[in-house]
């Protein structure tokens, strides 16, 4: 079934923040927080993999989608830290695939913080598949004739402070702010936005089986307005956990998982609207799978 252009570019129009916010949304981002700072790399004593695979506004057609695939972990004796990923978006006829590496360095700040200091080059490419696209004007088919592809290197940098109970980090993505120079839009949609992340978080240990975990994702780009995650997770054994996620002017989300053998994760969360977009969809579903690798270096 072709894509509905006028209705997708409606959406986009009367949606706050989705037409300039180009980077995959996630609502369990502290469970891969490495995609959102490649400072994260090497900050702990093993190797680990995260999948996501997130499916937003079920129900509306060509609805957005994201995969995601991270390895990341630290060097066997040295203070620093390695990792890569790749990710895909796709919503209707518009697509974007990209495939990073990242390197971080760690230093102590003391006895109980460390700081680590991360970078991520990569290549991103961006498609609009013409064919798939109804436009207003049927006489004007020139865009529909053609898939557009653009091929563009893409960078991103982050900090990333941390203790035993807690953690902080900055970063921003898209440094490069390329042009995409694909189909001439006139409405800036065509050019890569710099978009910026604060998060942090806290552990609580409530008695001897139970740990409440508050996290904070705050996100920003030009020139839409800030956006931020507010998340509270409660964990039994470390093994079971429950939790509930408030996304700014978007969402309400609530999540669960599991941890076995303290080794394979596996999270799910599904979120509900709480802007006009809901009166048309279904919520948002998404799944997160985890394995953790056996320590490699000792602190």
């Amino acid at each position: 079934m072709r894509f509905l252009g006028k209705i997708g570019l409606l959406l986009l129009l009367l949606t706050p923040g989705v037409a300039a916010q180009q980077l995959s949304l996630y609502s369990q981002y502290m469970f891969n927080d490495y995609v959102l700072n490649p400072a994260v790399a090497g900050t702990k004593n093993y190797y680990q993999i995260r999948a996501n695979s997130r499916f937003q506004w079920a129900g509306i057609l060509d609805g957005p989608q994201t995969v995601s695939f991270s390895v990341f972990g630290p060097h066997v004796s040295k203070p620093m830290g390695f990792g890569g990923y790749i990710i895909n978006d796709v919503t209707g006829p518009t697509s974007r695939t990209g495939a990073y590496g990242s390197y971080a360095y760690n230093v102590g700040v003391n006895n109980d913080i460390r700081l680590s200091m991360g970078l991520s080059f990569g290549i991103l490419q961006n498609k609009v598949d013409g064919t798939r696209i109804t436009l207003f004007d049927p006489d004007d088919n020139a865009l529909q004739q053609t898939v557009y592809s653009t091929l563009v290197p893409d960078a991103s940098v982050g900090l990333y402070m941390y203790g035993e109970n807690w953690y902080a980090g900055a970063s921003a993505f898209q440094l490069f702010a390329n042009s995409l120079k694909m189909y001439d839009m006139r409405n800036g949609l065509n050019r890569l936005k710099v978009h910026f992340y604060l998060m942090g978080g806290y552990t609580f240990e409530l008695g001897d089986h139970f740990t409440i975990e508050p996290t904070v994702l705050i996100k920003k780009t030009a020139p839409v307005p800030l956006q931020a995650d507010f998340n509270t997770k409660i964990t039994y054994m470390e093994k079971v956990w429950l939790g509930a996620s408030y996304r700014t002017s978007d969402a309400v989300a609530l999540l669960v998982g599991y941890i076995h053998n303290d080794k394979y994760y596996f999270g799910y969360s599904y979120d509900i609207g709480i802007n006009e977009i809901r009166k048309y969809n279904n919520g948002s579903h998404e799944i997160m799978l985890g394995v953790r690798f056996n320590n490699i270096k000792n602190r």
